[in-house]
């Protein structure tokens, strides 16, 4: 028998997109009311090489697939918010427009101060404590993985404070509850998915705290040698500690009700308290219109080839 269909997405400039394994949608609100949906296939890699689908292997190449989608996601959301800015009616699409670049732009330098914030500054900083700790990489390892911790949640505590950032947290909620209602084999109507618990454990939020964590316990067994080559060696590695945490998060996803698992990704569903919000009913059927978009197009493509 073949594997359930998992769905998931994420939250964008006020409206959420939806994947399935073959379709995503984006939906967006825009200022006076009127909602906007983007559908078009997935071009996934793992789609297109079976040998992509081996485990350890699939989650690095699952995560440029999200990434790359995500993208696209918030160019068109960021149209739909720029042109509310600018009063148009429409919305510019063009790959080649002066918002898509700077989208991209943004994009880039984000992660660019995300390598230096979350990967760099914890490794110097753990440094400092070399006489401290005599040097032992045990606890020198141990010193970097609690300090990139800690500056993650605190990045986080920070963002969560800001008007626009709550709003794109609440989407995420509405995202999340939506998908639990879908799950749990309930009709995607407003009251239902309000019932639904606000976090899932395949949320990027568990992700992320899942690879920090997995990350300290490889550069452990890396010793500690001089910085640049240690900076050097951790994204070297960060293909292999993704593949791990994304074949724990899979586990997650479809057992639901382990206890194990459940203790496992504990930290990053508490942490799913900070990146999430109890949405609005408005906010809520944008979701379901998104999740419904992407469902409507995966069943006319099994129409189509059934």
């Amino acid at each position: 028998m073949s594997e359930p269909v998992s769905y998931g997405g994420q939250a964008v400039i006020e409206g959420v997109m939806m994947r399935g394994p073959r379709y995503f949608a984006v939906v967006c609100r825009r200022a006076d009311g009127q909602i906007l949906e983007h559908k078009e296939p997935v071009e996934a890699s793992l789609g297109r090489f079976a040998w992509l689908k081996r485990p350890f292997l699939r989650g690095t190449f699952a995560l440029l697939d999200a990434l790359m989608l995500g993208v696209k996601a918030l160019h068109f959301s960021a149209n739909v918010a720029l042109a509310d800015a600018e009063g148009k009616a429409g919305v510019s699409e063009g790959p080649k427009s002066v918002r898509d670049a700077a989208v991209t732009g943004s994009m880039v330098l984000g992660l660019g101060v995300g390598v230096a914030l979350f990967m760099w500054a914890p490794s110097l900083g753990a440094g400092l404590l070399h006489k401290t700790l005599h040097g032992d990489s045990r606890w020198l390892n141990a010193a970097e993985g609690v300090l990139r911790l800690a500056l993650f949640l605190g990045y986080l505590l920070v963002i969560s404070q800001l008007k626009d950032i709550r709003r794109v947290f609440e989407y995420h909620g509405a995202e999340h509850k939506t998908i639990n209602a879908y799950e749990a084999g309930l009709a995607l109507t407003v009251p239902n998915v309000r019932s639904q618990s606000r976090i899932h454990p395949r949320c990027g939020t568990s992700f992320i705290i899942i690879v920090l964590v997995i990350a300290t316990l490889v550069h452990a067994l890396m010793g500690w040698s001089v910085w640049y080559w240690r900076i050097l060696q951790r994204l070297l590695v960060l293909p292999l500690v993704a593949g791990i945490a994304f074949e724990v998060i899979r586990l997650a996803g479809k057992h639901k009700d382990s206890l194990l698992l459940k203790w496992i990704l504990s930290p990053g569903l508490a942490t799913q308290r900070l990146t999430t919000r109890e949405p609005s009913d408005d906010q809520m059927e944008v979701a379901i219109r998104a999740l419904e978009g992407v469902l409507e197009k995966e069943q006319q493509l099994v129409q189509a080839t059934g």
